[in-house]
This record gives C-alpha cells, sequence and structure tokens, in this order.
C-alpha cells in the first residue's frame, strides 16, 4: 500500500510536535532507568571528587542473588503483593457492584469513599501508626472495651502482626481506587444484557456470572495490572509504620535497595535490586497485558 506524499507530512508533523513529550519521557525515564543499568555493572567508590566508576560486571548481581535478604524481601512483596491486590479486587467489587445501583446519595458515598485514596501515604501511615500504637493506640483501646482483648496488643511488634497490621492500612487506603475501576467498567455494561437475562429466567448469581464478570474481565485485569506494579513499589507503609521490622521481616525489594544505597552506601549493589525489581515489575506488566488483551478478544469475539 502506496503512502500519499500528504499522509507522509502528516506524519512527519506528528512526529515533530510528539518529539517534545518524548524527550521529556526519555530524559525523566528512560535515561534514569539506563543509568541504573549503568551503574549496576559497576564497582561505585565514593571519592572527594565525586564517585569512581570500575566496571565489574555482573558481579553486584551475583552479591545480590546470593544474598538472602534479598530473598526474603522478594518473598515480602510477592506474598503482600498477592494477598492485598486479592483482598482489595473482592472488596473492590462488591462495593462497585453496591454502587452501581439506582440509590440515594450514591454521589456522596463515592466522595466520602475516595478520601483514603486521596491522602498521602506517609499521612495514612502516620495515622495508622497511631491506630496500632500499644500503649495509647485506638485499637487497642477499642478492642478492650468489647472484652476481645485482656491486655494491649503490640501490633506492630511481631512479624505476623506487623505484616497483617500493614496489609489493612493497605487495603484501606487502594481498595476505593480498585473500586472506581470495576464502577467504570460496571456502567459500561448495556443494561438490554441484563433485561434479555431476565426475560430468559436467569437469576442473580446466573446475571453476574454469564453477564457481568465475562463483560468485567479487562476492568479487573486493568485493576490487577496497577495495583501489582503499586505493591512492587511498597516503602513509604513500611518505612513509616514499622521501618522494615521487626528484624528484616516487613522489609520490602525497595526499601532494601534503599538502606544499600543511602545507608549503606553499596551503590552498585543497591542499583542491582533496583533494575532487578524493574525487570520484575516489566515481565510482570509484559504478562498481565498479554492477559488484558486476551480477555478483551474473548469478550469481543
Amino acid at each position: 500500500m502506496r503512502v500519499s506524499k500528504l499522509d507522509r507530512q502528516y506524519a512527519i508533523a506528528g512526529y515533530i510536535m510528539m518529539a517534545p513529550a518524548l524527550l521529556v519521557i526519555g530524559l525523566v525515564t528512560i535515561f534514569p532507568i539506563g543509568y541504573s543499568i549503568w551503574m549496576s555493572l559497576n564497582n561505585i567508590q565514593s571519592t572527594f571528587n565525586g564517585f569512581s566508576f570500575t566496571f565489574n560486571g555482573l558481579t553486584n548481581y551475583a552479591i545480590v542473588f546470593t544474598n538472602q535478604q534479598f530473598w526474603q524481601a522478594l518473598e515480602f512483596t510477592v506474598f503482600y503483593a498477592i494477598v492485598t491486590v486479592a483482598v482489595e479486587l473482592v472488596l473492590g467489587l462488591l462495593v462497585a457492584l453496591a454502587l452501581n445501583q439506582p440509590i440515594r446519595g450514591r454521589g456522596v458515598a463515592v466522595a466520602v469513599m475516595l478520601i483514603p485514596w486521596t491522602l498521602i501515604t506517609v499521612i495514612s501511615a502516620q495515622m495508622w501508626a497511631y491506630i496500632y500504637n500499644g500503649i495509647y493506640g485506638v485499637l487497642n483501646y477499642l478492642l478492650m472495651q468489647v472484652h476481645i482483648i485482656g491486655s494491649p496488643v503490640l501490633w506492630l511488634g511481631t512479624a505476623g502482626l506487623a505484616t497483617f497490621a500493614m496489609m489493612v492500612a493497605d487495603i484501606w487506603k487502594t481498595t476505593p481506587f480498585v473500586t472506581m475501576i470495576l464502577l467504570a467498567g460496571l456502567q459500561l455494561i448495556p443494561e438490554d444484557l441484563y433485561e434479555a437475562a431476565k426475560i430468559d429466567g436467569a437469576s442473580v448469581w446466573r446475571r453476574f456470572w454469564h453477564v457481568t464478570f465475562p463483560l468485567l474481565r479487562p476492568s479487573l485485569g486493568l485493576a490487577t495490572l496497577f495495583r501489582i506494579l503499586q505493591a512492587f513499589g511498597l516503602f513509604d507503609l513500611p518505612f513509616v509504620l514499622t521501618g522494615g521490622g521487626p528484624g528484616t521481616s516487613t522489609t520490602s525489594i525497595a526499601m532494601l535497595a534503599y538502606r544499600a544505597i543511602f545507608n549503606d552506601g553499596d551503590y552498585g549493589p543497591g542499583t542491582a535490586v533496583a533494575v532487578t525489581t524493574v525487570g520484575i515489575v516489566i515481565i510482570l506488566a509484559l504478562a498481565s497485558l498479554k492477559a488484558l488483551r486476551t480477555q478483551v478478544g474473548e469478550v469481543e469475539s
């Protein structure tokens, strides 16, 4: 198929107009990633004149992959992402189904629901730190008042409880985000399909399973993609709530990279951790996008 001269001119004009945006994206995204990869392949020493780079190949990656703390941080991050994303999808779907009904005050409910999502994570983490405090925390006070516990509990003092407490705080904050994505997907489903299903005698459960769920899968895939990417960048919540503790039980990959670079000055291994995390996120994103395209194709066919 031949392209006319006018079409080529339009294409050139489009690329020219896109150039500033592409340049900015390259400077703020591609260049830092490329420079981080270069740093991860060097032994970096801090000197009075700046930093000295000595190329050492994959040595930093060997250090990272043989370090037990890296695998502990990866295991925690993966477990945290799976649990929180799964719970948020279920809760978000239930809330979205409720808000999709023609009820009074739906706009107010949506506005109130978005408050946790709009809060800066550091601020909400400080709030939850007050709630979980073992001495004057609100949670212990309320549970003791209703005689569920007999003495204060150190919610952030043990590995299991600290992980659970962090998950609750994360689910509280990000479930509204998932809800809004799913609510938008629900509102795109034609009402005619539900009317036809009712005429055929389909129950509420059958209408959900055979009409709502198949048409909502693209929105579910999109919400899952966003939340997994966010979960793998987990940093501010454990940084404020637990500091990665007790011990290293709630240390995420992002925190591990931060400590290696800024606390220990291990710039090479630290950037190797960061680059490895980016690689994992890219693989997950591509897999999610492929699954999402498959879901959309199945729905449209």
